[in-house]
């Protein structure tokens, strides 16, 4: 079929990345984004814009937080089918509470979990969540939509496709494949070396888009791939959900006989019990983190089997200071505060697991670090996009000369997938700041509104991308690409103002400030706007350059 293994190589890395390179770009892209999740959050939610805060007392401020909760209703809903008669009115068995922060987290976000009378499978329950003010315990509104960690950062691995998990799917065969290109990328290209240095700017858009392709490629070659294969150890037990399916009662053994030999109960004992000062067991794993020399702060904290004998407090380290998702735990009896166990050290399987999981969460505090994170992220980007530019380039006179339509296609699809996707992040941004604090009743909630905005964002730009495709069926370049820069640059100044009116929180009170997370995020957003207006007016230098090429062409010959 090949004449040899170089240009089989070539076939595979071509028409795999064509195929699958659509999917990457999101990930690639929203990826970058969630390096700076929290920052992205306190944007969105300005009555979130104050200082990160420690874990909070818990017997002060966490406590009766806990104790008025409920489950969601949304929760419910999911259940009812899975009961034995009606759903109870209130919910009075929990079987977990949970506390999680991180040294970026102003907020702290709550977790309750109940246990429901009459289930089917008593494993299942009900759920709650709030986030609340970790100063004073007042709860945020319940329909803010927490823009970086609960949707850009989900996108990048999930596809916000949660049916059947079927967008993890989709994300991890694109990471398998993905590693299939760079390993056919490195075989293909045999002058590897030089073309890290190579970069023609004034050459062909052909000649140009593949030696950056070739360059960022280059590069970033071990950061694509060792965030494709790190994504696919975290999701391991998504793909291969072995003790969940065929081993599913020998890991229900192991649970129980694990809780044996650690001494965590796995049920409850049916008998009620009181809870002791949580705050002090806090004071007391703090004093033995110190001891083994890593003192720090509490990032997880989780009460099981609530109210019950068998209750038992874990308390997990913020592990900040090191790369490794490390938590250090040690576990307490609810209702006497007597230490019930130490997490040993781990095995070096588990210690290179931890490693490889937090180099890729990246929870650790280094800030950058953090920025080589999106520049790697957003060099991935770059590289399909010229990819696609390539393909489009090398094929449309040819498509354009036989009548068909695939460059015109693919070319459609690639303004979809590179500009379109910058404008629908930057649509659901316009949107958070537009829409009011208070809805009419009856409305859907504000987050949902918010992601529609989205997706309607990016279904226009996909149609707008559709539309203005017939030039590249004629072997000229779409004005789509030129067209949708400029809409960047206008809904990228229209984001940054419409923070500013919306809550007085312009550049230079917070540069002058110094907060940051929502300086950076202005900052970054008038960057891409800056970005685009030199590329649209590019762009449109050479729209205008080609016909007058092909004009004198003309009269030449």
């Amino acid at each position: 079929m090949f004449q040899n293994f170089r240009l089989a190589m070539a076939w595979l890395h071509t028409w795999f990345g064509l195929a699958l390179g659509f999917v990457l770009m999101v990930v690639f892209f929203f990826g970058a984004l969630s390096v700076f999740d929290r920052e992205i959050d306190r944007w969105a939610i300005p009555q979130s814009r104050f200082a990160p805060q420690p874990m909070p007392s818990f017997d002060k401020v966490l406590r009766p937080v806990f104790e008025s909760m409920q489950p969601t209703k949304e929760s419910i809903e999911r259940m009812k089918d899975k009961v034995d008669g009606p759903m109870p009115e209130r919910f009075d068995t929990v079987r977990r509470w949970g506390a999680y922060t991180t040294h970026r987290d102003p907020v702290l976000g709550l977790f309750a979990g109940y246990v429901v009378p009459n289930a089917k499978d008593p494993e299942d329950g009900v759920w709650g969540n709030r986030t609340i003010d970790p100063r004073t315990g007042a709860a945020l509104p319940d329909d803010r939509l927490k823009v970086g960690s609960r949707f850009f950062y989900p996108l990048h691995y999930s596809l916000n496709f949660h049916w059947k998990n079927l967008g993890t799917w989709i994300v991890g065969f694109a990471a398998l494949m993905m590693l299939v290109a760079l390993a056919s990328g490195v075989v293909m290209h045999r002058k590897i070396f030089r073309e890290f240095f190579t970069f023609r700017p004034r050459k062909t858009t052909q000649r140009s888009a593949l030696d950056l392709h070739n360059m960022t490629g280059v590069v970033a070659l071990p950061f694509h791939f060792f965030f494709a294969f790190t994504g696919l150890v975290i999701f391991a037990g998504i793909y291969f959900p072995v003790s969940h399916t065929q081993l599913e009662p020998l890991h229900e053994l192991h649970e129980k006989i694990e809780a044996q030999e650690t001494g965590l109960p796995h049920d409850r004992a049916g008998v009620a019990a009181p809870l002791a000062s949580v705050d002090a067991m806090v004071a007391e794993a703090q004093r033995r983190w110190a001891a083994q020399g890593m003192a720090g702060e509490v990032g997880f904290l989780a009460l099981q089997h609530v109210g019950d004998a068998n209750g038992y407090v874990s308390i997990y380290r913020a592990g900040t200071d090191r790369i490794a998702l490390v938590g250090n735990g040690i576990h307490f009896k609810a209702s006497t505060g007597e230490l019930l166990r130490e997490d040993p050290p781990k095995s070096a399987v588990d210690g290179v697991n931890e490693f490889l999981t937090g180099l890729h969460l990246q929870h650790f505090r280094h800030w950058l670090l953090r920025w080589f994170y999106v520049l790697g992220g957003l060099a991935g980007c770059v590289c399909i996009a010229t990819g696609f530019l390539f393909f489009v380039e090398k094929r449309k006179k040819q498509h354009a000369r036989a009548g068909s339509q695939g460059a015109r296609v693919v070319d459609a699809l690639a303004v979809t997938t590179v500009t379109g996707m910058l404008i629908a992040a930057l649509g659901i941004l316009i949107a958070n700041r537009l829409l009011p604090e208070a809805l009419p009743a009856g409305w859907p909630p504000r987050g949902d509104l918010e992601q529609y905005a989205f997706w309607a964002a990016w279904v226009l730009a996909m149609a707008h991308a559709f539309w203005r495709s017939a030039p590249v069926a004629q072997g000229r370049m779409a004005p789509a690409w030129r067209e949708q820069c400029w809409a960047i640059a206008a809904m990228a100044v229209a984001a940054v103002l419409l923070n500013w009116v919306t809550t007085g929180d312009h550049l230079l009170k917070t540069l002058g400030a110094g907060y940051w997370p929502v300086a950076g995020v202005d900052l970054f957003i008038l960057t891409g706007a800056a970005l685009a207006v030199v590329a649209a007016r590019k762009l449109g230098r050479r729209a205008r350059v080609v016909p007058a090429a092909r004009i004198a062409e003309a009269a030449h010959a």
